[in-house]
């Protein structure tokens, strides 16, 4: 386990080299061997031959021969070909900012934070979120569905939907092409909003689509809403900081609306699921005082608030999980 652990970077760097050649969508294509797959992505045949090999002892590629083929989750994955392309998100996952952050781990546990500025990836205005916007999309794609089932009423009746820290807007375009009577505010930046209403547009509900720019902190939320969504928002800041939000969700819902966050909820132990528990330590390189909360937690943040009850709702297969609060 010590020397999988340390040497861990050797396999993120060689997934980020076969994303940046598009070694994954080249094999799709039909070039099998290392001589064609060097000559397509103008790489030398020795050095994409040990990469290949190296993606093949990973479990990303299949070789027979001199030949390699992709194994099923790369081609449903990585290549670009496919709708369910995910190597765009490796430009945000391994930006530059939140590589830093961990880089300086050691310090973020002495202080309790992060230990890249006093507030991190939360920071006014970030730019991160923009790249966030754009590479993360794919990946919120079966999330969004699945909380999408979570709002519940009649289809055909009229829904306000407020959706904040909006970035790609996926979450309330889902709730938008579920429910054609909805209408959704997006909250967000300026500069992600952007993001948000051009996947608006794709989806064809730019017009039941508007906008509230700036800091969810700061800007009016407006209302009255029957459904605010909170999704992988609250994670970022502290306790009081977090009720605070919710205050604001509970003044924005009209009577019998509901809350709907979506988050990486452990179990009480903090240490299962793991997928979901190892989050928490994402928060503390990244953020001043953010965690991964258990349902008892957002359960007394959300009472708190205001809000008369709150549900736990797990989302398999995703490592997310969602917490429905009830205004009466």
């Amino acid at each position: 386990m010590f020397f999988d652990t340390i040497s861990a970077y050797q396999r993120t760097e060689a997934l980020r080299a076969a994303i940046e050649l598009d070694l994954f969508s080249l094999v799709a294509a039909g070039r099998r061997t290392a001589t064609e797959l060097a000559e397509a992505c103008q790489a030398a045949p020795r050095g994409v031959r040990i990469l290949a090999d190296y993606l093949t002892i990973l479990g990303f590629l299949r070789k027979h021969g001199d030949r390699y083929e992709l194994t099923d989750d790369a081609k449903v994955f990585l290549d670009r070909a496919s709708p369910a392309y995910v190597g765009d998100a490796a430009r945000f996952m391994l930006a530059p900012d939140l590589r830093e952050s961990f880089r300086q781990l050691t310090a973020a546990v002495r202080r309790g934070g992060t230990a890249v500025s006093d507030e991190g990836t939360v920071s006014h205005d970030n730019p991160i979120w923009v790249e966030f916007a754009r590479a993360m999309a794919p990946l919120m794609r079966m999330p969004a569905q699945l909380l999408a089932g979570l709002v519940g009423g009649d289809a055909g009746q009229p829904l306000r939907v407020l959706d904040v820290a909006a970035g790609h807007g996926l979450f309330g375009i889902t709730i938008a092409e579920r429910y054609p009577q909805a209408h959704v505010t997006a909250l967000d930046w300026p500069n992600v909003l952007a993001v948000a209403e051009e996947n608006a547009r794709r989806a064809g509900v730019a017009e039941r689509y508007a906008s509230r720019r700036g800091s969810a902190f700061d800007v009016e939320w407006g209302g009255p809403y029957d459904v605010v969504l909170l999704t992988n928002f609250l994670h970022h800041f502290d306790v009081p900081t977090c009720e605070r939000l919710a205050a604001k969700a509970y003044a924005a819902l009209a009577p019998g609306g509901r809350a709907l966050t979506l988050d990486f909820l452990p179990e009480p132990d903090r240490v299962t699921p793991p997928a979901t528990a190892g989050f928490a330590l994402v928060m503390l390189a990244t953020t001043a005082g953010g965690d991964a909360y258990t349902f008892a937690e957002f359960q007394g943040m959300f009472a708190r608030a205001g809000f008369s009850r709150s549900e736990f709702h797990a989302l398999p297969p995703t490592t997310q999980q969602a917490v429905v609060s009830y205004k009466d």
